[in-house]
């Protein structure tokens, strides 16, 4: 059973143990070898080397994701591989001698409609034996944790069906639960398998749990896509958020009273309530995590000082998610749009093989950085005849290409027609071939596509290949070419409030 794994990092050194336990155990023959390892370096930008081990005859490709977050990483990796099953690994998990055995039993034990397979993990305790700090027993809550990415292997049909990871997700949390649901959902089991790791408790600063706070913005589109009962359903406890948001607002009130106590005695009142309660609050959170110990002077420091700070940083991030995901769909439907490049992203310079008469459409910038914003893929589908002409050379091409995404941004995928009119090839819009391919490459099906573009063949192309249609009219585009389309909008930005509002209008 072929099997890809696929670690998605940021370069912590701790990728190199990650890496020399897997190669140690495939060199040891602990198990069928994957048919490869892809490690994702999400680093918004090239920097020092990936602390890599040597490669001990086990191939190990290094793929860029340009510092999309997780989600997005390993999406770049799973779209990378062509086997059936794509096994996740985080880049600080030390797995088993025989973990690649044991995945290999894992994979071929499961049932047909199974879709994933999650390794065992544990998470060692401290080696003083002193009792574990709150960070310390955070981590190794992941020991109990469903669903999660440390070590889950998913088939590459299913993360294709679904979309894979939802990209919205920008933080290594909640990410694998969203798919989890979404995959059972669509009625694909998952299962515990046998294999095992250790999950080190790795180093953590003084301000790690207030950070920590941002996933409360996850929470909001977990709700948003998944309804009320995704806590339950995710095997996620209740929270703290009511009782923090309460917190917040003692405290607040008190600082709001402030005035008002130093003029009379009924203000003085509301603001001695108020901050008794916020103080009761504060008191009762820092008691219930320093109990549990160790209680060095370091940790109940640090302890009362975050207690102070946690309550408002969470209701902070609430009210930020609920505002970032006010629309959130589930992540499905227009998963990548698909643009026409000239007249549709820059303007329409004849046969140009020149970057330096490139210029934006208006808009153009904006329209793509919403959908990058929302986690939609981005793609350009272009027929570029001056190649068959002779005008222009594909190199030529690739150069204005370079050139639109030095001023628009990162196009997730290139796609281009060098044939004239009457090559008879498949690929020319409105022929479904550059659809279909720009579809192939971003690892999604053309019925999840949005084709952007200014001309009837652009919606034509997108018709014939199973996708949405949407036109842009310029002054090029016939009147008939207008009252055919199924879509149309005046605009690039209201095109895109098409696809990320999922309404349809004329």
């Amino acid at each position: 059973m072929s099997c890809t794994v696929v670690i998605p990092t940021i370069g912590r050194p701790s990728l190199r143990v990650t890496l020399h336990a897997l190669l140690t155990a495939l060199r040891d023959g602990a198990g069928p070898a994957p048919h490869e390892i892809i490690v994702v370096d999400d680093r918004p930008a090239p920097g020092a080397p990936l602390p890599l081990p040597p490669p001990a005859g086990q191939r190990i490709r290094v793929i860029r994701s340009g510092g999309r977050g997780p989600a997005a990483a390993r999406n770049a990796g799973w779209r990378a591989a062509t086997t059936e099953w794509i096994a996740f690994l985080d880049d600080d998990v030390v797995p088993e001698a025989k973990w690649p055995a044991r995945l290999a039993a894992d994979l071929a034990a499961l049932p047909p409609e199974a879709g994933g397979s999650q390794g065992r993990v544990s998470v060692p305790p401290p080696q003083d034996g002193r009792a574990p700090t709150d960070w310390e027993r955070n981590t190794a809550g992941l020991a109990e944790a469903d669903w999660i990415t440390a070590d889950m292997a998913y088939r590459r049909g299913l993360l294709a069906e679904l979309g894979g990871f939802d990209e919205r997700f920008r933080r290594a949390y909640r990410e694998d639960a969203d798919l989890a649901l979404r995959a059972m959902d669509a009625g694909h089991g998952l299962v515990l398998g046998e294999r095992r790791l250790t999950h080190p408790v790795r180093p953590a600063g003084f301000w790690a749990s207030v950070r920590a706070q941002a996933g409360n913005a996850d929470d909001v589109l977990m709700w948003r896509v998944h309804g009320p009962s995704w806590r339950r359903r995710a095997g996620e406890g209740r929270g703290l958020l009511r009782r923090h948001v309460l917190t917040t607002a003692a405290g607040l009130l008190a600082l709001a009273a402030l005035p008002a106590a130093a003029r009379g005695r009924r203000g003085a009142a509301v603001a001695l309530t108020a901050a008794g309660t916020w103080a009761a609050l504060t008191a009762r959170f820092a008691h219930e995590r320093i109990r549990p110990g160790p209680r060095t002077p370091d940790e109940v420091t640090r302890m009362l000082v975050t207690s102070v700070a946690i309550p408002p940083a969470a209701v902070w991030h609430r009210v930020r998610g609920l505002a970032v995901h006010r629309r959130a769909r589930a992540w499905g439907g227009t998963r990548a749009v698909l643009f026409d490049r000239d007249d549709t992203l820059i303007r329409d310079v004849p046969y140009n093989g020149d970057p330096a008469r490139v210029e934006p459409m208006p808009g153009a910038r904006r329209a793509l950085d919403r959908l990058r914003r929302h986690g939609v893929r981005i793609g350009v589908v272009s027929n570029q005849s001056g190649i068959a002409k002779g005008r222009i050379t594909a190199g030529d091409v690739r150069r204005v290409n370079a050139r639109v995404e030095e001023l628009l941004g990162r196009i997730d995928v290139w796609e281009f027609c060098p044939h004239d009119g009457g090559d008879g090839c498949g690929c020319r819009k409105p022929r479904p071939g550059l659809v279909e391919r720009a579809a192939e490459r971003l690892g999604v099906p053309p019925s999840a596509c949005a084709v952007i573009g200014d001309i009837g063949g652009d919606v034509e192309a997108a018709a014939a290949a199973g996708a949405r249609g949407i036109l842009v009219p310029t002054g090029r585009t016939l009147r008939t070419e207008i009252a055919r389309a199924p879509e149309t909008a005046p605009t690039l930005d209201a095109a895109v409030d098409l696809v990320l509002g999922g309404r349809r209008r004329r």
